[in-house]
């Protein structure tokens, strides 16, 4: 049985250069996860029950964490984490502005004030001078960090910066699962760690989320917040030794995730080693072919610590013969599927109505360069092989390639 693929533009990689189709991004569903989805289906208990435990289970030991709570996105689960800390509705939360726009709708969804911060020239990920100069302003009564691209934020000097004890800190580990930070893997090193199982990301199931803790009260009200905050979820009401009897003790929210994801995830984690292992070569091939090429900037690699790799972010200079935008056009004419991440949040209307006009120098100046390549572990080195010629031919040519 062959694995489903997800994959737009799809291309059969036996065409000629001149004729290849390389996706941004592709999801392949294994034949274990298939059949595994096709036993709950045919089960008839699909929604939450004894596979999410268990995915929990598995999931909590494959990051090193003591618990993890699977919910429905990573955006449910930033809201979760964020509500679970009881802060006084206004409270200000420090995040990243070049981060995607729902892990800030998540803080507002949480009745908290989003307080936008700017972030690091080489890394993206959130700076620690301007997380103090924000904190000095602010107050702030948490923060949200990101991982940006798979690189491991420095999770304790921002935690520092930010004048915040760590169980006030939740990371948006949606890009990084299998980082490290130093000599401990993102998900265990701060109160809660966010992840995502959308169908792009390194451990793909479709959509989902999951939280990791070492805070077993955290876990338990987290469980009960996913499900309306009732005592009891529908396995417990309505499976083998369930009751029809629950409470309602707390706020929540519907964020449940199913035995159906539970099963997918379950099967695909196996598969997750061989995919990091994956993406770490074809970031190795990426570095050694754009090496040379004037006016491309390679994504930064940490002194310390891993890098999960879920995405390729290079940087279009002043050197190079097309601006951004040119590049990521002329890429797409000749089939290689490119992105952005991101465009910084004080960019959008509905932001600058609600936080104002921040300023944010270094995210505006990064974000005009920004181009995120293919990155995913069916990529073959032909694929890369054929996107870095592109670049380095439109870089000699110019607009007349």
């Amino acid at each position: 049985m062959t694995e489903s693929v997800m994959s737009v533009p799809p291309g059969p990689r036996e065409l000629p250069d001149r004729l290849r189709a390389v996706a941004f991004a592709a999801c392949r569903i294994t034949p274990e996860a298939r059949n595994a989805a096709m036993a709950v289906l045919e089960s008839g208990w699909v929604t939450t029950g004894p596979l999410t435990f268990d995915f929990e289970r598995t999931f909590a030991d494959w990051v090193g964490a003591s618990d993890a709570v699977a919910v429905s996105s990573c955006t449910a689960a930033i809201e979760l984490s964020l509500r679970a800390l009881r802060l006084r509705p206004g409270t200000a939360v420090l995040t990243p502005t070049l981060t995607f726009c729902g892990a800030v709708q998540a803080i507002v969804h949480a009745r908290l004030q989003p307080v936008l911060v700017d972030v690091d020239v080489a890394t993206l990920t959130l700076s620690p001078e301007a997380v103090s100069a924000a904190a000095s302003r602010s107050r702030p009564g948490a923060m949200v960090l990101q991982h940006h691209a798979g690189y491991p934020a420095p999770v304790p000097e921002l935690t520092e910066a930010a004048g915040l004890p760590s169980w006030a800190v939740v990371e948006d580990a949606a890009h990084a699962l299998g980082s490290a930070v130093g000599s401990q893997a993102v998900g265990t090193v701060s109160g809660a760690t966010c992840f995502s199982f959308y169908a792009t990301k390194n451990l793909p199931i479709g959509e989902g989320g999951a939280i990791t803790t070492a805070d077993p009260s955290l876990a338990e009200a987290l469980r009960a917040a996913r499900q309306h905050g009732m005592s009891h979820d529908a396995w417990g009401r309505y499976g083998p030794s369930g009751s029809w009897r629950y409470t309602v003790a707390t706020d929540g929210m519907k964020a449940n995730f199913t035995d159906v994801q539970a099963a997918i995830g379950s099967a695909q984690l196996t598969r997750l080693d061989d995919w990091q292992a994956r993406r770490a070569e074809l970031a190795d091939r990426y570095d050694r072919a754009l090496a040379d090429v004037d006016g491309i900037t390679l994504p930064p690699r940490p002194t310390a610590g891993q890098h999960a790799w879920h995405l390729y972010v290079a940087r279009v200079g002043h050197g190079y013969r097309l601006t951004r935008d040119h590049l990521v056009s002329a890429l797409a004419e000749r089939g290689v599927g490119t992105s952005v991440h991101f465009i910084p949040v004080h960019h959008f209307p509905y932001f600058r109505q609600l936080l104002g006009a921040p300023s944010l120098p270094v995210a505006d100046r990064v974000f005009r360069g920004l181009i995120s390549l293919p990155m995913h572990p069916h990529l073959t080195d032909a694929d890369v092989d054929y996107v870095c010629g592109l670049i380095a031919d439109l870089a000699r040519k110019g607009a007349r390639c």
